[in-house]
Protein backbone atom coordinates (compact mmCIF):
# COMPACT_ATOMS: atom_id res chain seq x y z
CA UNK A 1 0.00 0.00 0.00
CA UNK A 2 2.78 2.46 0.89
CA UNK A 3 4.59 1.71 -2.36
CA UNK A 4 1.49 2.48 -4.40
CA UNK A 5 0.88 5.69 -2.49
CA UNK A 6 4.50 6.76 -2.97
CA UNK A 7 4.37 6.01 -6.70
CA UNK A 8 1.09 7.92 -7.04
CA UNK A 9 2.57 10.91 -5.20
CA UNK A 10 5.71 10.91 -7.38
CA UNK A 11 3.60 10.74 -10.55
CA UNK A 12 1.41 13.57 -9.33
CA UNK A 13 4.41 15.79 -8.58
CA UNK A 14 6.00 15.03 -11.95
CA UNK A 15 2.83 15.83 -13.87
CA UNK A 16 2.39 19.07 -11.91
CA UNK A 17 5.92 20.19 -12.76
CA UNK A 18 5.35 19.43 -16.46
CA UNK A 19 2.20 21.55 -16.36
CA UNK A 20 4.13 24.46 -14.88
CA UNK A 21 6.79 24.18 -17.59
CA UNK A 22 4.13 24.85 -20.22
CA UNK A 23 2.72 27.84 -18.34
CA UNK A 24 3.50 31.51 -18.57
CA UNK A 25 7.14 32.58 -18.77
CA UNK A 26 8.97 35.87 -19.22
CA UNK A 27 11.74 36.89 -21.61
CA UNK A 28 13.73 40.06 -22.18
CA UNK A 29 14.62 41.32 -25.64
CA UNK A 30 13.69 43.75 -28.40
CA UNK A 31 10.55 44.40 -30.40
CA UNK A 32 11.70 44.61 -34.01
CA UNK A 33 10.27 43.91 -37.47
CA UNK A 34 10.09 40.63 -39.37
CA UNK A 35 12.18 41.98 -42.26
CA UNK A 36 15.32 42.69 -40.20
CA UNK A 37 14.69 40.48 -37.17
CA UNK A 38 17.74 40.08 -34.93
CA UNK A 39 19.72 42.65 -36.96
CA UNK A 40 17.47 45.37 -35.50
CA UNK A 41 17.70 44.12 -31.91
CA UNK A 42 19.57 47.11 -30.49
CA UNK A 43 19.00 50.60 -29.17
CA UNK A 44 18.41 53.22 -31.86
CA UNK A 45 16.56 50.95 -34.28
CA UNK A 46 13.08 52.37 -33.59
CA UNK A 47 12.78 54.57 -36.69
CA UNK A 48 13.89 51.77 -39.01
CA UNK A 49 11.55 49.29 -37.32
CA UNK A 50 8.60 51.65 -37.73
CA UNK A 51 9.42 52.18 -41.43
CA UNK A 52 9.55 48.44 -42.04
CA UNK A 53 6.21 47.98 -40.28
CA UNK A 54 4.65 50.71 -42.42
CA UNK A 55 6.00 48.87 -45.48
CA UNK A 56 4.17 45.67 -44.49
CA UNK A 57 6.43 43.82 -42.04
CA UNK A 58 5.11 42.35 -38.80
CA UNK A 59 6.38 43.00 -35.28
CA UNK A 60 8.57 40.25 -33.82
CA UNK A 61 10.30 39.68 -30.50
CA UNK A 62 14.05 38.94 -30.41
CA UNK A 63 15.10 37.15 -27.24
CA UNK A 64 18.31 38.54 -25.66
CA UNK A 65 19.45 35.13 -24.42
CA UNK A 66 19.65 33.28 -27.74
CA UNK A 67 18.73 35.89 -30.40
CA UNK A 68 15.80 33.69 -31.43
CA UNK A 69 13.04 35.56 -33.29
CA UNK A 70 9.42 34.95 -32.27
CA UNK A 71 6.28 36.04 -34.11
CA UNK A 72 3.86 37.98 -31.89
CA UNK A 73 0.16 37.13 -31.73
CA UNK A 74 -1.09 40.61 -30.75
CA UNK A 75 0.56 43.14 -33.06
CA UNK A 76 -1.40 46.10 -31.66
CA UNK A 77 -0.20 45.31 -28.12
CA UNK A 78 3.48 45.91 -29.03
CA UNK A 79 3.15 48.85 -31.46
CA UNK A 80 4.09 51.42 -28.81
CA UNK A 81 7.25 49.42 -28.03
CA UNK A 82 8.74 49.27 -31.54
CA UNK A 83 12.54 49.21 -31.20
CA UNK A 84 12.40 49.11 -27.41
CA UNK A 85 14.13 46.76 -24.99
CA UNK A 86 11.26 45.04 -23.18
CA UNK A 87 10.31 42.22 -20.87
CA UNK A 88 7.38 40.19 -22.16
CA UNK A 89 5.28 37.60 -20.39
CA UNK A 90 3.26 34.93 -22.09
CA UNK A 91 3.38 31.46 -23.57
CA UNK A 92 5.06 29.96 -26.59
CA UNK A 93 3.27 27.93 -29.24
CA UNK A 94 6.09 26.86 -31.54
CA UNK A 95 7.72 30.07 -32.74
CA UNK A 96 4.72 32.25 -31.88
CA UNK A 97 4.62 34.27 -28.67
CA UNK A 98 1.20 34.67 -27.08
CA UNK A 99 1.58 37.81 -24.97
CA UNK A 100 -0.07 38.51 -21.66
CA UNK A 101 2.00 41.61 -20.80
CA UNK A 102 4.84 43.81 -21.99
CA UNK A 103 6.93 46.25 -19.96
CA UNK A 104 10.01 48.37 -20.64
CA UNK A 105 13.28 46.73 -19.59
CA UNK A 106 16.57 48.44 -18.72
CA UNK A 107 18.69 49.39 -21.72
CA UNK A 108 20.99 46.54 -22.59
CA UNK A 109 24.70 47.34 -22.41
CA UNK A 110 26.50 46.13 -25.53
Amino acid sequence: MRVRLTIALVLLLCSASLGLARGENSWTGYITDSKRGAKAAHEGARDCTVKCIQAGSQYVFVNDADKKVYAIDQQDKVADHAGHHVTVKGTLAGDKLKLTSIDMAPVKNS
